[in-house]
């Protein structure tokens, strides 16, 4: 992707196109989890995020429109085994109440790799002077931390307990 990373825009470059890859990844699986959960409210919810994270693929877009960045070209390798993991769980014989749990745990490892890499961009845009950018990444940031809250909150009030 990059012969040598000089500057912190060469950074930041290379986490936005990371951000993109993940995030047209996962709005390939994310259908696949919505249909396998059982819970109403899972699935609902993959399907709700779905649509966000189309919105924040959007975004990201925009980002680089701004930044007049080709975003394409690169695989996010760590979403790449992240959703292999999911897929190799979801294909496993299990109870739906653990199935549903087992979704819960997949999705929840994807959110804290994109909350980690949204809170990393948002910084370099910000320490750039990117404002716009900046303010774009912080809001889906703001996303992924409320999917992942949401998802815990499931997990740990509902879910988990009927997969005992």
């Amino acid at each position: 992707m990059f012969d040598k990373l000089e500057t912190l825009d060469d950074l930041f470059e290379m986490q936005l196109k990371d951000l993109y890859s993940a995030e047209k990844q996962l709005v390939k699986a994310l259908p696949q989890m919505a249909e396998t959960a059982k819970d109403g409210r899972l699935r609902r919810g993959f399907e709700k995020h779905l649509r966000e994270t189309e919105n924040q693929l959007a975004r990201l877009e925009k980002i680089a429109e701004a930044q007049d960045l080709d975003l394409s070209g690169h695989t996010c390798k760590a979403m790449e085994g992240l959703i292999a993991e999911g897929q190799e769980t979801m294909s496993e014989r299990a109870t739906e109440e653990v199935m549903d749990a087992a979704l819960i745990a997949a999705a929840q490892r994807i959110e804290h790799y994109e909350i980690s890499g949204y809170g990393t961009a948002a910084h370099f845009a910000q320490r750039l002077g990117y404002t716009e950018a900046a303010d774009l990444l912080r809001q889906t940031l703001e996303e992924e931390q409320l999917t992942d809250t949401k998802l815990n909150d499931l997990a740990k009030n509902y879910l988990n307990a009927k997969a005992e």
